[in-house]
């Protein structure tokens, strides 16, 4: 019995690719899927959460004296993606929620630490 032929090379790796092509379609319709149904919870969530390290932060580091660092270990639960950046000169702290938001709490003389107003 003669031995079978083989299959092409490229016939195989033709299927491979057009399968990954197929998953990588899918889970681009499901993040779709997923965003159009949570996308704005999550905005409104980033948003004030941002806000809020910003602000807590900023009077930690500029009104109670602490390090950047010292103040990130108060955060809340929940809080585990904002990240917080300093500008000492501008006396500011800007809180960050990757792909999602970011807010800056300003400190000023006499009313401590504020956030900019909303505008929408």
């Amino acid at each position: 019995m003669a031995n079978s032929p083989a299959r092409p090379a490229s016939r195989a790796s033709s299927g491979r690719s057009r399968m990954w092509l197929v998953l990588a379609m899918l889970a681009g319709l499901g993040a779709m899927a997923g965003w159009m149904r949570w996308g704005d919870e999550l905005s409104r969530t980033a948003a004030a959460g941002t806000a809020y390290g910003a602000r807590v932060a900023c009077s930690c580091r500029f009104v109670a004296g602490r390090s950047l660092e010292d103040c990130a270990r108060d955060k809340v639960a929940g809080m585990g993606l904002v990240r917080l950046s300093e500008d000492p000169e501008a006396k500011s702290v800007t809180a960050t929620v990757p792909l999602l938001g970011s807010d800056t709490a300003r400190y000023r003389e006499g009313y401590g630490c504020v956030l900019p107003p909303q505008t929408d």
